[in-house]
């Protein structure tokens, strides 16, 4: 375990050097393709250096951070675009906003909102967080009993304990940067258990800043292009497919980081099934929602039972 720690030491070590660079480069050479050719070895750098990790919870964290989101900031960097292409920015700054989903806190509300914002989150955060600590021990518990479950329930603790992990350790990061730095993290979640709708799960409360990143990325300039082929009327089809396909993709990547074994693609497969059932989705919604709409009641717990049911049938086997 020392050794992996020190691993995981020299490789940070070795993000930090690149984003230096990165930062550097973006002096002296003009943006878009120069820029990119330039930062294109650190994106292979970032995309290798998980290799080196075996621990599944430093790996596949540093993974998220590094390899998925850092990278395609950076490729936004390079156009001149996202959050790292402030001119304000320092090198502390630009570091710090490339390896963690953050965000720069408005500096016209920040003093007049210090004192309000923290008794704010005490307040409001500190019973969910207690609550959700509890939740969370006894999944682990739980798990002791795991010989006398059912597989269905045994699947359903996994959801719990996965939502919940990440959650607490992104908050974690919060409240060291908000020491640190005085700056604030993009929420990845927003209580995802209360979507009422895919729409309302993938674009409002589930891992907040990887759907933004993406939508920047891909989703945009997709449908940027597909405007001369289809028009503006099917312009969003292809753009959202390719969105969901790419974020499948990356998830692969992840994956096989983790269990260095080859993708089976059924994780692909469970992102472009939730983008064909996305489209449905909004397309009923505009069709029916004059004539009839389905109450919050109802449509919760069934966004909340297929996001459950596609993850145990097409997501989760790849994970265990």
């Amino acid at each position: 375990m020392e050794g992996e720690i020190s691993n995981y030491i020299n490789i940070w070590l070795q993000v930090i050097l690149s984003l230096c660079y990165c930062y550097g480069i973006s002096k002296v050479v003009p943006r878009g393709f120069p820029t990119l050719l330039a930062i294109v070895p650190i994106m292979c750098l970032f995309l290798a250096l998980p290799m080196s990790l075996h621990s599944v919870h430093l790996c596949g964290t540093f993974a998220f951070f590094i390899s998925w989101l850092a990278n395609f900031k950076l490729l936004l960097f390079a156009f001149g675009k996202g959050p790292l292409s402030s001119s304000s920015l320092s090198l502390k700054q630009f570091v710090v906003f490339a390896s963690f989903p953050v965000k720069i806190q408005n500096p016209k509300s920040q003093d007049e909102s210090t004192s309000t914002s923290t008794s704010s989150f005490e307040k409001t955060n500190q019973l969910k967080y207690t609550v959700k600590g509890l939740v969370f021990v006894g999944v682990l518990r739980a798990y002791s009993y795991n010989n006398y479950m059912h597989h269905v329930v045994l699947y359903c603790l996994y959801c719990i304990h996965i939502y919940l992990m990440l959650e607490f350790m992104l908050a974690m990061i919060a409240v060291l940067a908000r020491t640190l730095l005085g700056i604030e993290l993009e929420p990845q979640f927003n209580e995802p258990y209360l979507s009422s709708s895919l729409q309302d799960f993938w674009g409002r409360r589930w891992n907040l800043m990887a759907s933004t990143i993406l939508q920047s990325t891909v989703y945009q300039p997709t449908k940027q292009f597909a405007l001369h082929l289809f028009g503006r009327k099917w312009a969003s089809i292809p753009a959202l497919f390719i969105t969901f396909l790419i974020s499948g993709l990356v998830h692969e990547l992840i994956f096989y980081y983790l269990g260095r074994v080859k993708p089976t693609w059924e994780i692909t497969w469970f992102f472009l099934l939730h983008g064909f059932c996305l489209l449905l989705e909004v397309s009923c919604k505009k069709k029916l929602t004059a004539k009839f709409q389905l109450s919050r009641v109802v449509s919760g717990p069934l966004t909340v039972g297929f996001v459950m049911v596609t993850a145990y049938w097409l997501f989760f086997p790849q994970l265990l």
